[in-house]
C-alpha cells in the first residue's frame, strides 16, 4: 500500500462489544475517524457519526479485512484472532496494535476442565505469536488483560447473576464464597485504550487489567442485590448439589458456557495487580458499581 497510514484513523474489530460500545464514543469525542469493524454491520450502532464508518466483515478470514490506511487498530475480538491479522496489517502500514485477552490465562490453566485449560493455552499462544509477528513487521503491540468485565447491562458476568436475583429472588452460593474478585467496568477498559494508544511506555507490553475494588464473592453479589432494591437471600448449597446444578444448568439454553468449575471458584481468590498500568499509562478504574443503567430502568 503506497498511501501512509493516516493517525487520524483507527480501526476496532469487535467493535459491537461490551467494550465496544464504550470505546467507539470516546474514540470519536478524541477526534479520530473511526472504521467499525463486524460480522454484522450496522448492528448495536448506538453512536453515529459521520466519522464512524462500519466495515461488514469476518475477521476469522483476514482476506475480509477492509483495506483502510489507518495507524493503529484496537481489537476487541478474541484475541487468537489477531495473530493472522498482523500481515495484513502490515501491508496497510499500520504500525499500532491493541489487543484484549484474559487473565484466564492464568487464573484457568490448571483448571479440571478440559474446555477451561484449552482457553488459558489459546491466550498464551496468541499473546506469543502476537509478540513475535510484530516484532518481524515493527509494530507496536500492547495486551490487555481484565479480570471479570462488566457493565451491569450487556455483560455475562455481573448481568448472569443480576437475572437469577430477578428471577427467583435468591442466589446460591457454594460455601462462605469468599473467594476474592475484582470487576473492572468495560467503560474502564475504554479509557485504557486511549491512555495507552501513543505512550511509548505501553509498547509491546501486556498488562493485567483490574478493577478498582477488591471483594469477596459474596460481598460482590450483596452489592448486586443492593442495585437492584431487593433484599439479600442466599441458598447455601454443599459442592455436590452446586457442581449438579450447574450440570443440569448447561442443558438450558444460553447456558452451555456454565461449567461445574464455576462452583469451585467462588472460594478462590482471582487478584491480579494492576500497578503496572497504573504507572505507565494512568489507570484508575472505578469502584464497583453493578446494574446502574438496570436500576435506573426500574425507578
Amino acid at each position: 500500500m503506497s498511501e501512509r497510514a493516516s493517525t487520524h484513523k483507527i480501526i476496532v474489530t469487535g467493535a459491537t462489544s461490551i467494550i465496544g460500545h464504550f470505546l467507539l464514543p470516546r474514540l470519536l469525542d478524541a477526534g479520530y475517524e473511526v472504521h467499525a469493524i463486524s460480522r454484522a454491520a450496522g448492528k448495536n450502532q448506538a453512536t453515529i457519526s459521520p466519522e464512524l464508518i462500519w466495515h461488514q466483515a469476518d475477521i476469522s478470514h483476514p482476506e475480509q479485512l477492509p483495506e483502510i490506511n489507518a495507524h493503529a487498530l484496537i481489537h476487541l475480538a478474541p484475541l487468537w484472532l489477531l495473530p493472522m491479522l498482523l500481515p495484513v496489517l502490515d501491508r496497510f502500514q499500520t504500525r499500532r496494535v491493541i489487543g484484549f485477552g484474559s487473565t484466564s490465562l492464568f487464573s484457568k490453566v490448571n483448571s479440571a476442565d478440559p474446555g477451561e485449560r484449552i482457553l488459558s493455552t489459546r491466550f498464551s499462544e496468541a499473546e506469543e505469536a502476537i509478540s513475535r509477528l510484530c516484532s518481524t513487521s515493527e509494530i507496536n503491540w500492547t495486551v490487555f488483560r481484565p479480570t471479570l468485565v462488566y457493565d451491569g447491562v450487556r455483560d455475562k458476568n455481573v448481568r448472569r447473576i443480576a437475572d437469577i436475583i430477578r428471577r427467583y429472588g435468591f442466589f446460591p452460593l457454594l460455601g462462605k464464597a469468599a473467594g476474592l474478585r475484582q470487576p473492572v467496568h468495560a467503560d474502564d477498559l475504554a479509557a485504557a485504550c486511549l491512555m495507552a494508544l501513543e505512550k511509548p511506555a505501553t509498547f509491546n507490553k501486556a498488562y493485567n487489567l483490574s478493577g478498582g475494588e477488591t471483594l469477596a464473592y459474596r460481598q460482590m453479589v450483596e452489592r448486586i442485590f443492593s442495585s437492584l432494591g431487593k433484599p439479600v437471600h442466599f441458598l447455601i448449597l454443599p459442592t455436590w448439589m452446586f457442581r449438579g446444578a450447574i450440570r443440569a444448568m448447561t442443558l438450558l439454553p444460553g447456558k452451555r458456557g456454565m461449567t461445574p468449575e464455576m462452583a469451585t471458584r467462588m472460594n478462590a481468590d482471582l487478584c491480579f495487580s494492576h500497578t503496572d498500568a497504573m504507572q505507565d499509562f494512568g489507570f484508575s478504574p472505578r469502584p464497583f458499581l453493578p446494574c446502574p443503567e438496570d436500576r435506573r430502568k426500574q425507578v
